[in-house]
């Protein structure tokens, strides 16, 4: 028996449901057999609509940028990482870089506002906003205008290339304090609820912590829309990562989302562009404090729980062979009909 054609554009959304259902329950296994790895499958065949579907080809981009409160002692590591890191990223010596060469994906590296001097590197991607934001804590972090423009050089970026699997990650030394006011405001709760020891602060370092962004998060009310959410308490490198999102999105692309920071930027680009909701598959959940929170509201099931909270899409990474295994599932194993084996009773 030849494999099932290709779903067809006229089809409706419950015909390919039903018939993407049917394939997968139709594989020599037993109904259900495959857990997660099923409902996985289905959802690669959605994005792509067809039953023969690929994801062997991934791009991780890492999004870099300062913070302006990362000055008022918000992190436990000085603000001249940020820079440090994106050299580290460049030369391949990041944890991100060991895990795509283990997996085989493409990286690059993308200064969406890295505070002091352009960096110049023949592989570095420009995409300045600024020098850093603004300290948040005081004000917002950047202009209505500069917010509209990171999201359009990120939705160009989640445009271009050919692979099948988007992932995105970030640098930015304040980001997972960013995060956690950007989160706060889409969903209307308590910064405090959200806020945990990001690069590793201890009982005092997170104290601390706590009392800043509740400062900042008291300079607007509780509940804003994600573009104002965004331009008061984003990094440039999360703006841009959403709008990246987005694009990617449009193209039909699997965007797999990494941990606390990336959820946060996907929250706000489901919420500014709601259909690129269909196209994400959640890599993990991470160690963060507010990730289990984020991922509720965006109805998410992470693939794996590793308790990780290192960033740059290292989780996104470490889940793109399960993504690739359902791909190849779904187009590859043999039905019960094909290969002559007995179903069940």
């Amino acid at each position: 028996m030849s494999s099932p054609p290709p779903l067809s554009a006229p089809e409706t959304d419950a015909t390919l449901e039903t018939r993407i259902a049917a394939a997968i329950d139709g594989k020599t296994k037993p109904l259900g057999a495959l857990g997660a790895i099923e409902p996985l499958a289905a959802r690669i065949a959605q994005i792509q609509g067809t039953l023969m579907p690929r994801a062997d080809t991934c791009r991780l981009t890492i999004f870099a940028a300062d913070h302006g409160m990362a000055r008022a002692g918000v992190s436990a590591f000085p603000q001249d990482v940020t820079r440090q890191m994106v050299f580290n990223f460049l030369t391949g010596g990041a944890a991100a870089n060991v895990f795509a060469r283990s997996v085989g994906a493409d990286v690059q590296v993308v200064d969406a506002g890295v505070a002091g001097v352009p960096i110049e590197h023949p592989d570095l991607i420009s995409r300045r906003m600024g020098d850093g934001t603004a300290n948040a804590i005081e004000g917002p972090a950047m202009t209505s205008a500069v917010c509209d423009a990171a999201l359009s050089a990120g939705m160009t970026l989640g445009r271009e290339g050919q692979v099948a699997v988007a992932c995105f990650g970030e640098m930015g030394i304040g980001n997972t304090s960013s995060a956690s006011l950007v989160a706060a405001k889409i969903l209307g709760v308590p910064v405090s609820v959200l806020t945990g020891r990001g690069t590793g602060l201890d009982d005092a370092g997170l104290d601390r912590k706590r009392a800043l962004l509740e400062q900042a998060a008291a300079r607007t009310g509780p509940d804003l829309d994600a573009h104002t959410a965004l331009q008061h308490f984003g990094g440039f490198e999360i703006v841009m990562m959403a709008g990246a999102m987005m694009g990617a999105a449009e193209t039909g692309r699997i965007v797999l989302v990494d941990g606390f920071i990336a959820s946060v930027a996907a929250l706000a680009a489901v919420r500014i562009a709601p259909e690129c909701r269909t196209n994400m598959v959640f890599a993990h959940q991470s160690a963060e404090a507010g990730h289990r929170r984020v991922l509720t509201a965006l109805d998410a099931a992470p693939l794996l729980q590793l308790d990780m909270r290192l960033g740059e899409g290292t989780g996104a990474l470490l889940a793109f062979p399960l993504v690739r295994a359902a791909a190849d599932m779904l187009r590859d194993m043999a039905s019960f009909e094909s290969a002559g084996v007995s179903g069940p009773a």
